[in-house]
């Protein structure tokens, strides 16, 4: 990454494989369990949250040397609930039913313990430039974890992707099913969101031994 410093471009790339906030530091699972059955949603959530942490950790940045520390959690808070309100607003004028879809999911990423602990990890102890490429690559780090969930449960659980039929028509039996295959019903429970993410974390682990010595 020419325009970026290697530690800038650490702070991107790092979370998007051996410090993942989710499979290595087991950070914002109960999203990845409950708004994957579909890959649309998870796409959604991931760029809201990028939007969000990304913006959220330069907002804190700004103001980590006037924040008085007795109330630093509740300023966090504040910043995090107004950008999240932010969201909320956009997708009800713009994707309405997926909003809906989304319903209290996007209201919980208030709480989303990544977004905190890198507003009290990093924000506010660095700068505005480097907090952003931080909230950046962790929330990027998330979303790909949401994608790639997604993309297996609603593909092996409802034979679809983005609501369109990739694997036939299951009740005229065409493509895949005409050859007797048939949609694995538990994929779509949130259940089966843990084990991808297992699944994730196993093939992550296994093709880098220090991760297993480190965690």
């Amino acid at each position: 990454m020419g325009l970026l410093s290697k530690k800038e471009s650490k702070l991107i790339l790092d979370p998007l494989a051996d410090n993942n906030p989710i499979t290595i530091q087991v950070l914002g699972i109960c999203s990845a369990l409950a708004i994957t059955a579909q890959l649309k949603p998870s796409i959604v959530m991931a760029i809201s949250v990028v939007f969000v942490l990304g913006v959220g950790n330069v907002v804190i940045s700004l103001m980590r040397n006037v924040i008085p520390s007795k109330i630093r959690i509740i300023v966090q808070l504040i910043v995090v609930a107004t950008l999240v309100i932010i969201v909320d607003q956009v997708l009800k004028a713009f994707a309405y039913e997926l909003s809906k879809e989304l319903s209290v999911f996007i209201g919980l990423i208030i709480t989303n313990c990544i977004i905190m602990g890198r507003f009290e990890a990093f924000a506010l102890g660095n700068g505005p430039w480097r907090s952003f490429l931080d909230g950046i690559g962790n929330a990027a780090g998330y979303g790909v974890i949401l994608i790639i969930v997604g993309f297996f449960r609603e593909l092996l659980g409802s034979g679809t992707l983005f609501g369109f039929k990739v694997l036939g028509d299951s009740v005229e039996k065409t493509g895949l099913y005409a050859i007797g295959y048939e949609n694995n019903g538990f994929m779509v429970l949130p259940p089966m969101a843990l084990i991808v993410v297992g699944i994730i974390i196993w093939v992550q682990r296994s093709k880098n031994r220090e991760l297993i010595e480190e965690h």
